[in-house]
C-alpha cells in the first residue's frame, strides 16, 4: 500500500492511503502540541487492533459474541535495550465459552497479520527519487530468476519474461502496481490481489499453481482491463476527454440519431439487430456513451471484425459495457494466447449458465484420470483436511466444451461453491476450476456460501447468474448433486500441438461457436503496448439481459448526474424537476447515488453513502415539504446501514419534525431537552434543515468539474495515463 506523507504545521504530519487520512503528532514533552497519538503509538495499537480483528472474525463465524469479550496488550520494553520489545497480548473470554472456542480464539490471535510481519522482520529500502508520481518503479515482490525459463502450458512464453514483460508495460505508462495481499491456504493453489498505489480502484486478482503463474495472471488481467477500459466502466470521465478528439480509442466513431430517434444505419449489423432490437424498442438514446454523457455528439461506437466475413462492424461503446461487463477480453504474449483466453472464458460462463440454470447433473471424473495430476489433487486433499467435501465434475457436457467443474461443500453452514474452468488443455481446465475455488478466499470465507434450492425460480432468476458472473457465490440447485449424471464422462481434449498450440487452439474454439450457428465479432487493442483482444458473441456471451439496454442501462446517469454534482446550486424549480425524475424512472430506493451516475466518491463521506432514499428526503427538505419528508425519515430509520453518526442526525431531525408537523405542539418546549439527548452541533443541523438554513446536510458542494472528489480524480489520472498512451500510439501510426 502506497502511503504518501505531507508535513503540516509544528511537528504534525499528515498520512493519505486509499480513502482515508490518518494525522500523527507528537507529545508536548518532545515539544509537539500532543494533538493526536505519535506514529509509535499508531504503530503499538495496530498490533492490538489485529489481533481484536481476528478474534471478531473468528466469534462471527461461530455465532458468539463478543460483547463480554475484552483484550488488552501491553509492550514491556527492555530497559537495556529499547528496540527489544514483548507484545504481550491478553483476552478475557465469558465463562460460558467452551474449551474448544478459547482455543480456537487464541489460535486466531496468532495469525494476527502485523504480529507474522514484525516477527518475520521487514526489510526497508530507503533511497531518493527525483518525483514521486513520476516513479513507477515495480512494487511487486515476486522476482523471478532472470535466467529462469518456467514454460505452463497456454503461455508463449516463460513466465519469467511474461511478468518482466507486463510489469515494464506497466510501468512505461507510469501505473505503479503494488501487491496488497497474498493467499497460499492448500497445496498448488495461490492468489493475489494487485492494485495501482495511486488509484487503488483499478486492482485485479490473480490465480495459479504458483506464485509466479498467480502473478502472471494477475498482471494479465489488469493489462487486459486498461486494455478494454473496464476499470473506468460506468464513470463519469469528465468534460475534457468527453470533448476530446477521442473518447474510448482513436478508432472509435460517433454516428448520429436518426428521424424519430431511429438508431443509425451505420452501427450493428442485422445479425445483432435481430437480437438487440428485436421488436423495434430499442431507441439511439438508449444508446448514448455512459462515460463522456456527450449526446449532443452522437453514439460512439467501436469496430469489430466479423469473424466469418472480415466485415468490420460498428459496436455502441454503450451496448458493449451494459450487456458484457467483463465477459470475452483477455491479454497475452500473443493474440492467439489472449484469443484463446477469451473464448475459453466465454465457454466457461455460457455453459456454466446453461448447467446451473438447467439444473443438469455432471459426470464425477473417476479418480485413475485425477491421479495423473498430483499437484491438483494435493490442493483437493487440503481442502477435504479442513473438512470441506470436494466434487470433480467433468463440465464439457459429452466432450464437447472444455469446461470443467470443481465443488465445494460446507457441512458447517450447509453453503456449497461450484467453479468453473475452461481451457482446451484438461489438466489447465481443471487446474483454473480449484484456483478460481480459491481465488482471494480465506477458510473463513467459505461460510458465506449460499445453500443450495430445490426452487428451480430462485436458480434461474438472472440476476443468480450474475452472482455466479462476479464471483461465483450465486445458488445452486439441489439437483446439480444427482448421482445419476446426464452426461457420460469423457477425458475430452482440445489442445494444440508444438510452437502453433495456441493459434491451432484458437481456431478449434471458433469452431465450435461457428458450429452452434453464432457470430463472432474480434478487436483488438495494442495501443498500450501489450498484445490485447475482446471478442463479443452476440446472443451467448452476454452477462446482463438484452432487455437492460431498454429498461436499466448505465446512461440514465445522465438524467440526473449534473443536477446531483451541482445541487447546492438548483433553485426550487430545478430541485421538484430532479425530484420528479427520481420518482418516476423505476429507481431501486436503496441503491446508490455513486453508481447512479458514475461517480466514484469516497465511500467513507455522506456522498459515498447517499442512496436515492436518502437524496429524495434531503430535496424534500429543501423545499419544505416537511411531511413527504418525516415519511421517508422513517424509512431511512428503519433500513438505514449507513454510519452511526448519520442515523443519530435523522432521529433528531425526526423528532424535530414530528414537533414541527403537530399543531398542538411547541418547538422551543422541546428544544433544550433535544439538545441534551443529541447534541448541538447535531441538533443544529437538524433545526437548521428545517428552517432552511442548512441545505443538503453533509454533503459537500462540487459540480460537474468534480472539485474536491479526490478518489475520482485518482480514477481519471489512471484513466488520462492511457488515454495520452492511445493518442501517441495513433500519431505515430499516421506518421507512418
Amino acid at each position: 500500500m502506497e502511503i504518501k506523507v505531507n508535513f503540516l504545521d509544528k511537528l504534525r504530519l499528515e498520512a493519505k492511503f486509499d480513502d482515508f487520512t490518518v494525522i500523527a503528532d507528537q507529545p508536548i514533552r518532545y515539544k509537539g502540541d500532543g494533538s493526536a497519538p505519535g506514529p509509535f503509538d499508531y504503530f503499538l495499537a495496530s498490533s492490538a487492533l489485529c489481533a481484536a480483528y481476528f478474534v471478531k472474525l473468528y466469534c462471527n463465524t461461530r455465532n458468539l459474541s463478543t460483547e463480554n469479550i475484552r483484550l488488552s496488550q501491553n509492550n514491556i520494553v527492555d530497559p537495556e535495550n529499547r528496540y527489544k520489545q514483548i507484545f504481550k497480548i491478553q483476552v478475557e473470554l465469558p465463562a460460558d465459552f467452551s474449551q474448544a472456542d478459547r482455543n480456537g480464539i487464541l489460535r486466531s490471535i496468532e495469525r494476527c497479520t502485523v504480529k507474522k510481519v514484525v516477527q518475520e522482520g521487514p526489510d526497508f529500502v530507503i533511497e531518493e527519487v527525483e518525483n514521486l508520481d513520476a516513479d513507477a518503479q515495480s512494487l511487486l515482490t515476486v522476482k523471478p530468476d532472470a535466467g529462469a525459463s518456467t514454460f505452463i502450458l497456454g503461455k508463449d512464453l516463460p513466465l519469467e519474461q511474461t511478468i518482466a514483460n507486463m510489469s515494464g508495460l506497466l510501468a512505461d505508462l507510469g501505473i505503479k502496481i503494488e501487491i496488497a495481499s497474498w493467499r497460499n491456504i492448500i497445496p498448488n493453489v495461490w492468489s493475489l490481489h494487485i492494485r495501482d498505489a495511486h488509484s487503488p480502484m483499478c486492482f485485479t486478482n490473480g490465480k495459479g499453481a504458483t506464485k509466479e503463474s498467480a502473478l502472471a495472471s494477475a498482471l494479465g488481467e489488469y493489462l487486459e482491463r486498461i486494455s478494454n477500459n473496464h476499470f473506468y466502466a460506468g464513470s463519469y470521465w469528465g468534460e475534457d476527454i468527453a470533448n476530446a478528439e477521442f473518447v474510448h480509442y482513436p478508432n472509435e466513431r460517433w454516428f448520429k440519431a436518426g428521424r424519430k430517434d431511429a438508431l443509425p444505419k451505420e452501427i450493428l449489423d442485422d445479425y445483432c439487430l435481430a437480437i438487440y432490437n428485436p421488436d423495434g424498442e430499442l431507441r439511439a438514446s438508449h444508446l448514448v456513451d455512459t462515460n463522456s454523457g456527450n449526446a449532443e455528439r452522437g453514439i460512439c461506437s467501436l469496430p469489430y471484425v466479423r469473424q466469418s466475413d472480415g466485415k468490420e462492424v460498428y459496436f455502441p461503446s454503450n451496448l458493449i459495457e451494459n450487456l458484457f461487463v467483463s465477459n470475452g477480453m483477455s491479454a497475452g504474449n500473443t493474440l492467439a494466447e489472449a484469443q484463446v483466453q477469451c473464448l475459453s472464458e466465454i465457454f466457461e460462463r455460457a455453459v456454466k449458465r446453461e448447467i446451473l440454470e438447467g439444473e443438469i447433473a455432471l459426470p464425477d471424473v473417476p479418480q485413475a484420470v485425477l491421479a495423473k495430476y498430483p499437484g491438483i489433487v494435493a490442493g483437493i486433499r487440503g481442502l477435504e483436511e479442513q473438512g470441506f467435501p470436494v466434487l470433480v465434475k467433468d463440465a464439457s457436457l459429452g466432450g464437447v466444451y472444455p469446461v470443467m467443474c470443481v465443488t465445494l461443500m460446507n457441512p458447517r453452514t450447509g453453503g456449497v461453491f461450484a467453479s468453473f474452468g475452461a481451457h482446451p488443455s484438461f489438466e489447465v481446465a481443471l487446474e483454473r476450476s480449484l484456483t478460481e475455488l480459491l481465488q482471494g478466499r480465506s477458510f473463513e470465507g467459505l461460510n458465506d456460501l449460499p445453500q443450495p434450492t430445490f426452487e428451480s425460480n430462485a436458480v434461474t432468476e438472472p440476476n443468480n447468474f450474475v452472482e455466479h458472473f462476479i464471483d461465483s457465490s450465486g445458488i445452486v440447485s439441489w439437483r446439480f448433486f444427482s448421482a445419476r449424471a446426464e452426461y457420460e464422462f469423457v477425458e475430452w481434449d482440445f489442445s494444440g500441438q508444438g510452437e502453433n498450440s495456441n493459434a491451432e487452439e484458437a481456431a478449434t474454439l471458433f469452431g465450435i461457436l461457428k458450429d452452434l450457428g453464432k457470430e463472432v465479432y474480434t478487436a483488438v487493442y495494442d495501443q498500450l503496448g501489450a498484445t490485447a483482444c475482446r471478442i463479443l458473441v452476440p446472443g451467448y456471451s452476454e452477462v446482463y439481459p438484452v432487455e437492460d439496454l431498454v429498461w436499466d442501462n448505465t446512461n440514465k446517469a445522465l438524467l440526473f448526474r449534473s443536477d446531483v454534482l451541482n445541487l447546492h446550486r438548483l433553485d426550487d424549480d430545478a430541485l421538484e424537476a430532479l425530484l420528479d425524475r427520481l420518482e418516476n424512472n423505476e429507481l431501486d430506493e436503496y441503491s446508490d447515488i455513486a453508481t447512479l451516475i458514475g461517480i466514484d466518491f469516497d465511500e467513507n463521506t455522506e456522498w459515498g453513502q447517499l442512496t436515492v432514499l436518502e437524496l429524495k428526503l434531503l430535496i424534500r427538505l429543501a423545499l419544505q415539504q416537511f411531511e413527504e419528508a418525516h415519511e421517508l425519515v422513517g424509512a431511512f430509520l428503519q433500513y438505514n446501514d449507513n454510519s452511526v453518526e448519520r442515523g443519530l442526525f435523522y432521529q433528531a431531525l425526526n423528532v424535530v419534525l414530528e414537533v414541527t408537523l403537530d399543531e398542538d405542539l411547541e418547538l422551543d418546549d422541546y428544544v433544550v431537552n433535544f439538545r441534551k439527548m443529541f447534541g448541538d452541533a447535531r441538533m443544529d443541523a437538524a433545526l437548521g434543515s428545517v428552517d432552511g438554513s442548512v441545505r443538503f446536510y453533509g454533503l459537500a458542494p462540487t459540480s460537474m468539474q468534480l472539485e474536491g472528489l479526490d478518489r475520482h480524480q485518482r480514477l481519471l489520472d489512471s484513466y488520462r495515463k492511457l488515454h495520452k498512451a492511445r493518442a501517441a500510439a495513433a500519431k505515430a501510426a499516421a506518421a507512418a
